[in-house]
């Protein structure tokens, strides 16, 4: 390699340039600071910067006494869904049971198109989300909309933090939100979760150790289903109010089928904020619609956001969403499907309970959370080998493992549940 410059600026370019031309290759060590100011005759400080630049840019890494590396390429990560292809009983897609969701095409009204310079919010959908959001936001909320869950909390994030900004989340984490984190560079500090969410005293410390925000989910938490009792969400409350600075940003993305009450756990005092409530699970993934209440501040900096890339949210989007929101026909759908989805965790708990595999009781959400005391993938192995495929808990990790299984229970039968953990009780016991 061959690095030149005589300023941070110059010798950050002349090293980027190379990462992007392949002359410097992932994982190649970078020069030290010391020999490469010798090298360049400047000040060390000027070498310091500009690699503390590439780190922040995501080309380099700084690891302390190893030195500055060229980073990885980019991966996508694990995701959601079916994996095409497979032969195996799928228990991992974390998907709706498609049967449950409405036919939206059927729900469509008849609208004249709509062009600039239409309001970005339909007043029919703006109504319906009020009558959603108003109970569960603070006073004089504002109302946006996002292109489902991870949208919006990409979009609230980069509203207010930079790349390296640390961000409170539940370990273990829901994948999209893992992904989002990384791509955008933010700093993930774990937060330890029991089957009532996120714990107090493991928020209180990733707030003292600087989190810029908190990301958290108030029921039907991905991956172990628990939900914010009344009692914790109260204590997280106080615990955050008094960070009024922190950004807290809660995901609410079972609401309209979850069997849980809500619980609100922003502060009257916290200056930056917002409830996402996402169309996925009860309207489907291709939706891809999420309602925003947030302060006024957050909503205006994401209309700046929205204003020059997309404009808004798809009017035929929204048109469908208020469709299905304003019909009690869907309504009364949503509410069955909520239960059916609880009733299907219920027969795979008590199924595995008759095999003698303890399950924590109270789960809300799409799929079934197994905590393990070691590592998931021989277990996911040993189930695939019996032709079923499951999510393995490690990779909703942050920073520390968290070992155990997600089993997306949403289409499973009577059958199948005593079938799986027949399979399950042998392959655990050797």
């Amino acid at each position: 390699m061959k690095i030149i410059g005589q300023t941070a600026s110059a010798v950050f370019e002349s090293i980027r340039q190379q990462v992007l031309s392949g002359a410097l290759a992932p994982g190649q060590l970078l020069p030290p600071v010391r020999d490469l100011a010798l090298a360049l005759g400047i000040n060390r400080n000027t070498v310091a910067s500009a690699y503390k630049r590439l780190d922040a840019a995501g080309l380099a890494q700084t690891q302390g006494r190893r030195g500055t590396v060229v980073s990885a390429r980019p991966s996508q990560g694990a995701q959601e869904g079916t994996q095409p292809g497979s032969a195996l009983h799928d228990l991992a897609s974390g998907n709706p049971d498609p049967r449950c969701l409405p036919d939206l095409r059927a729900l469509l009204p008849a609208r004249s198109p709509r062009l600039y310079g239409t309001p970005t919010i339909d007043p029919v959908l703006a109504a319906l989300a009020h009558q959603q959001l108003a109970g569960d936001c603070p006073p004089g909320y504002a109302l946006e909309l996002a292109h489902g869950a991870v949208d919006a909390i990409e979009r609230v994030l980069a509203c207010w933090l930079v790349a390296d900004d640390p961000v409170a989340v539940e370990n273990p984490c829901f994948l999209g939100s893992l992904n989002t984190l990384r791509a955008a560079g933010y700093d993930a500090l774990a937060v330890a979760t029991d089957e009532e969410g996120m714990q107090v005293e493991a928020l209180e410390q990733a707030l003292a150790t600087g989190a810029r925000a908190v990301l958290l989910t108030p029921r039907a938490h991905n991956p172990t289903g628990a939900s914010l009792s009344r009692r914790r969400a109260r204590a997280l409350r106080q615990v955050l109010e008094r960070y009024p600075q922190v950004l807290v940003l809660v995901d609410d993305h079972f609401a309209w089928l979850s069997r849980q009450p809500y619980h609100a756990v922003i502060p009257p005092t916290t200056r930056r904020w917002a409830l996402v409530r996402s169309l996925s699970k009860s309207l489907g993934p291709d939706l891809r619609l999420a309602l925003i209440g947030c302060d006024a501040e957050t909503a205006a900096r994401l209309r700046l956001r929205m204003a020059p890339g997309t404009g808004w949210v798809s009017h035929l989007l929204q048109d469908a969403a208020a469709a299905a929101l304003g019909s009690p026909r869907v309504a009364a759908r949503m509410k069955r499907t909520g239960d059916d989805y609880q009733a299907r965790r219920e027969l795979l708990r008590q199924a595995l309970q008759d095999e003698g595999v303890a399950v924590p009781a109270a789960m809300d959400g799409l799929n079934l959370w197994l905590p393990l005391k070691q590592d998931s993938q021989p277990l996911v192995m040993a189930l695939a080998q019996r032709g079923w495929q499951v999510r393995a808990g490690e990779v909703f990790s942050v920073n520390m493992p968290v070992h155990g299984l997600r089993i997306t229970t949403a289409t499973l039968t009577a059958t199948e549940a005593r079938r799986f953990a027949k399979d399950l009780g042998e392959a655990m016991a050797g």
